[in-house]
């Protein structure tokens, strides 16, 4: 038995098997998407990330594990590690690049 547990408005839970298809969605299941603020665009794929970060001063660090993106400043001990295949970055990887880039993203639902 495996899914999301979700609270009815009158208290009672409900065993939801595939929350995606679940009408009644919550917040929490909700897409996300990072967004870009200076340019108000949806970061859509790596390359465009790529090309985002190396502007604010961010390069690929290639000595980590193979299976990952990895970005790092000179003038920082910050690394921003994603995982290679875009259909798995999600809302934990775009908040790390939110917090290790102030005022230059946002996380938003969708």
């Amino acid at each position: 038995m495996s899914g999301v547990w979700v609270f009815k408005n009158n208290g009672v839970m409900q065993l939801v098997e595939n929350p995606s298809e679940h009408h009644g969605s919550t917040a929490s299941s909700k897409r996300k998407v990072l967004v870009h603020l200076p340019s108000g665009k949806v970061v859509s794929s790596y390359s465009s990330l790529d090309q985002i970060l190396k502007g604010l001063g961010w390069e690929r660090y290639y000595d980590g594990d193979p299976d990952l993106i990895q970005f790092h400043k000179r003038s920082s001990i910050d690394l921003i590690s994603l995982p290679k295949d875009f259909s798995k970055f999600n809302s934990i990887y775009m908040y790390d690049i939110v917090v290790k880039n102030p005022n230059v993203f946002h996380v938003k639902d969708m």
